[in-house]
């Protein structure tokens, strides 16, 4: 490069520079002008909530009478429950208080590791829970399923129609016990399948079940046994046979539950 083009840009340069050590001084030099006054922006209106979308909808059923409140419907409620299972049933297997509300709990309940005997809608069945073989290797005994014969028998003759006949006729005091119990809005009906599925995921256990005792109660000694929820606990603890009798009957309630279709 010769002295000629150095001097193309060093003039260059510093023609650069001095404009902008110019606009420097013109910018400080300027007075400061009075910012405009922010505009107020109006703040956003909440979102109404939206209300749940119902997967499975039960069709509100003509009635003669209207139905009772949920404090006053004990008495409606199992009688008709008499109606379906005979009045002897009825008073052996059915905890006549709060009926609808321990119905809804304990649906609800299921697919958790306990459910509170207090809030439980029907009798706890007879005697407890046997056990065989020695005690380092304790098994389920199948004399234990018997004790849940005569409330699997029972199961077994529901006739579904009429079952779904006396749950449509009562589903808002269903409904209104679910959503008091504090859930965010949700469709009582939907939960119902939802825990239906969830029992009928329960595997079908066969052969000796290994039972530990660490404290004074039975657990099962397999850790994924013993990791499955409360409801799921029963059904193994009554045995395949009876086991597959009670999926047999939650499998046909489930298909009339989820036949009507959404609204669009």
């Amino acid at each position: 490069m010769d002295i000629r083009e150095n001097a193309k840009y060093i003039a260059a340069a510093v023609g650069v520079v001095a404009l902008s050590i110019g606009a420097v001084v013109y910018i400080s030099q300027r007075k400061p002008e009075t910012p405009p006054a922010p505009t107020a922006v109006p703040a956003p209106k909440p979102l109404p909530p939206e209300e749940p979308a119902v997967k499975y909808p039960v069709e509100a059923q003509p009635a003669a009478e209207p139905l009772p409140a949920l404090d006053q419907s004990d008495g409606p409620l199992l009688s008709a429950l008499a109606g379906l299972i005979g009045k002897v049933p009825a008073d052996k297997f059915i905890v006549p208080e709060g009926l609808v509300r321990k119905i809804v709990v304990t649906v609800d309940n299921l697919p958790e590791t306990k459910v509170a005997e207090r809030l439980r809608p029907v009798q706890p069945v007879a005697g407890t829970l046997v056990a065989s073989g020695p005690e380092d290797q304790r098994t389920l005994n199948p004399a234990n399923y018997d004790r849940y014969k005569p409330m699997v028998d029972l199961v077994r003759s529901l006739d579904e129609q009429q079952l779904m006949a006396i749950y449509t006729r009562y589903y808002p005091l269903f409904q209104d016990a679910y959503a008091n119990l504090g859930h965010p809005p949700q469709y009582f009906n939907d939960r119902l399948v939802e825990v239906i599925d969830h029992l009928l995921a329960t595997p079908d256990v066969k052969g000796p079940i290994k039972l530990t005792q660490p404290n004074v109660l039975f657990e099962y000694a397999d850790p994924k046994l013993e990791a499955l929820s409360a409801g799921q606990k029963v059904l193994i603890r009554m045995g395949s046979a009876n086991a597959t009798v009670v999926k047999d009957k939650l499998r046909a309630l489930r298909a009339k539950l989820v036949q009507q279709k959404p609204p669009a």
